[in-house]
């Protein structure tokens, strides 16, 4: 029988795709904060941040927070990002922290500030993540959208009529990123 620990990163990753560590790890070190801070701009605490990056805790219990969370990631992972004046920056974590909005609204939202933050340093996303990378993008849309369990819960019911479909919910949307680069590009590639 695995332990908690194990339990909880299996958790983290067939809910949020990844541990938490390696999404919150990322952030650390595109953004320079400690988890004080960036546990501040996500409205947790530095404990529960630490327990969540740990797998000593499997899930963001906050719909808000998963919200900031995904909004966050979408905006520093624009190149651009590092090109906007730090009291700028600065001004978007205030935005991020503030945010109240459903992970739904949120992922609408980054669309558009995404556009607004290419605007500011010149250049055209077409409406779409700048980071280039499909996956995510697709992967961050059903997540923002529906559980994992409700993933698999449609791909169940579209297995008999449509298996495609059904394995693409599958992969995409509850399968590791790595998976779903790997069908991403056997699909399309």
């Amino acid at each position: 029988m695995a332990d908690a620990h194990t339990r909880n990163v299996e958790r983290q990753i067939e809910w949020y795709g990844e541990p938490l560590g390696d999404r919150f790890g990322r952030l650390l070190a595109r953004l320079g904060l400690s988890q004080a801070q960036l546990a501040g701009v996500l409205g947790l605490s530095a404990p529960m941040l630490s327990q969540l990056m740990s797998g000593h805790r499997s899930k963001i219990s906050s719909p808000a927070v998963l919200a900031r969370l995904l909004h966050l990631e979408a905006m520093v992972g624009d190149p651009a990002w590092e090109t906007l004046p730090p009291d700028e920056q600065q001004r978007r974590f205030a935005d991020v922290r503030a945010a109240e909005r459903s992970t739904l609204s949120m992922v609408t939202a980054e669309r558009d500030q995404v556009g607004q933050l290419q605007s500011v340093v010149g250049g055209d996303t077409g409406g779409s993540r700048s980071t280039g990378d499909p996956v995510t993008t697709i992967q961050e849309l059903l997540r923002a959208v529906a559980s994992a369990a409700e993933l698999d819960g449609a791909a169940r019911l579209l297995e008999h009529d449509y298996p495609d479909l059904a394995e693409a919910l599958r992969v995409l949307g509850t399968g590791r990123t790595p998976d779903a680069r790997a069908f991403y590009a056997r699909v399309v590639g």
